[in-house]
């Protein structure tokens, strides 16, 4: 069983490349990732993000309303280089070029889809990009390779309750109520049991309990009657055991 997830794993990165590979063809390409300050990690070398986000990432770059020095999609490229994962830089992106009705707002050195594209090269393992992007693949109406990214993520999840849910949720967001459901299940059996999937899947109809857990065996029994571990538990002895 192990075999076969790792098998798909594999497969469906290999997939994942071979789509990038492409993408990186068309149009003069998704560029190299080195840049004059970084790449860093978006989750990993937060002590490097305060020059970026206090320069370039301000409350009026990401709530769209102005640049510091420059165009807004400037500002957001220079973020995308330094940080290619920088996740809420990459909801605003995508927020600007759905406000713009393009693909590459002005400033900006690539299309929009490049800079998931750069992310997902330099940490192939976050999975919050995984979903950002299968976010805006389901808003493209590329159902089949939003799904290629859902699936690698909860691949990639193990048994990250919190990760699954979000999983769930966007799957649910692009009309696959079962396999949001599948994660639902798994996100609770790990733990993280909250209402708001449920309660879309409920309104879809498509909520459905998980399957029971098969039954505890009973322990084994010594001929006394008593566990047959009850010697090395501190809770089987008789109440007036002396200590």
């Amino acid at each position: 069983m192990q075999r076969c997830t790792l098998q798909r794993a594999a497969w469906l990165l290999a997939g994942m490349l071979a789509s990038g590979a492409a993408l990186a063809q068309q149009g003069g390409g998704c560029g190299e990732l080195a840049n004059g300050y970084g790449p860093y990690d978006y989750r990993k070398d937060k002590d490097k993000l305060p020059i970026v986000d206090g320069h370039h990432f301000t409350p009026p770059v990401e709530s769209l309303v102005r640049g510091i020095s420059g165009p807004i999609g400037g500002e957001l490229d220079y973020v995308l280089r330094a940080f290619p994962n920088h996740h809420r830089a990459l909801v605003a992106l995508t927020r600007f070029t759905e406000r713009l009705k393009t693909p590459q707002p002005p400033g900006a050195t690539y299309p929009v889809e490049c800079y998931f594209v750069r992310a997902l090269r330099f940490a192939q393992d976050d999975n919050v990009v995984r979903m950002l992007y299968a976010q805006y693949l389901g808003k493209q109406r590329r159902n089949p390779d939003a799904v290629q990214q859902l699936e690698l993520a909860a691949t990639q999840a193990g048994e990250n309750g919190f990760t699954h849910y979000n999983i769930g949720l966007v799957y649910a967001e692009l009309g696959q109520m079962d396999r949001a459901l599948v994660q639902s299940h798994r996100a609770t059996a790990l733990g993280f049991d909250r209402p708001e999937l449920r309660k879309t899947l409920e309104r879809a109809g498509k909520w459905r309990e998980p399957p029971s857990r098969p039954p505890v065996p009973p322990e084994p029994v010594t001929a006394e009657g008593a566990p047959s571990d009850a010697a090395s538990s501190p809770l089987a002895a008789p109440q007036g055991a002396s200590k």
